[in-house]
């Protein structure tokens, strides 16, 4: 898919890899896109191309009503997501299950509602911003990790369903990102900007998986061997960066 010419849909447009996800868009020659966020108000984009829309992954009227306006998309990009911190046997439950309802479940209910729109236009494309942490987990990503690896494959059940409809799915793929949700990791970041760049050149390209950094492929390449050198590594180096 090039998106020139294409109307896109962004969830979790306000801030991070999502703003840049709206502003790699434009630049590129997508004729609209809706940037959705909780909150519309906190959107502030200067061009007349973009459509602020309220939609919130926890509440489902507000996904059905986000579809019932958004009939033209053609691309849709799930990126809206949130990190509580909380442990899998210690944090409490109720956080737990809010990671599992952003990720998965209210993932999954936005594309099931766009999906006939998708395929009504052709079949277009569906971008789900993953993490390196849906492949292996870190003290307090515990519930983060689990529910991302459950929307990890998710996205690859949805691939093979929405397949006959002409709709490329594309997992998007990466350790830290320099925005306001990695404010306190002091190790390597990507910037927002290339996430959104290489997405898109992955599309354009055919690709359904992109993987960003050189961190995530070490993650990919180590998931074939031993675990327990695989786990010894990554101590290692967050006691190093702890240690800076």
């Amino acid at each position: 898919m090039n998106v020139t010419d294409q109307i896109a849909l962004v969830t979790g447009a306000n801030r991070g890899i999502g703003r840049h996800f709206v502003l790699e868009l434009l630049e590129r020659g997508a004729s609209k896109v809706y940037a959705t966020a909780r909150r519309p108000e906190t959107l502030d984009f200067d061009d007349s191309r973009v459509v602020p829309l309220r939609l919130d992954l926890l509440d489902h009227q507000s996904v059905v009503e986000a579809a019932a306006t958004a009939r033209d998309v053609s691309l849709l990009v799930n990126n809206a997501g949130i990190t509580t911190g909380a442990g899998l046997v210690t944090g409490e439950l109720a956080e737990i299950r809010r990671e599992m309802d952003t990720h998965f479940w209210g993932t999954l209910d936005v594309i099931r509602e766009f999906s006939p729109i998708l395929a009504a236009h052709g079949g277009g494309a569906v971008v789900n911003v993953l993490s390196a942490l849906s492949w292996f987990a870190v003290p307090g990503s515990g519930a983060y990790s689990a529910a991302k690896a459950a929307e990890w494959n998710m996205t690859n059940g949805i691939r093979l369903e929405l397949a006959a409809q002409g709709t490329l799915v594309q997992g998007v793929l990466l350790g830290a990102a320099d925005t306001d949700m990695a404010a306190g990791y002091d190790g390597p970041k990507v910037d927002p900007r290339e996430v959104t760049r290489r997405s898109l050149d992955g599309l354009a390209a055919g690709s359904i998986e992109v993987v960003v950094d050189d961190w995530t492929a070490m993650v990919k390449s180590a998931l074939a061997g031993d675990p327990a050198v695989f786990y010894a590594q990554v101590a290692e180096l967050l006691a190093g960066a702890l240690s800076r």
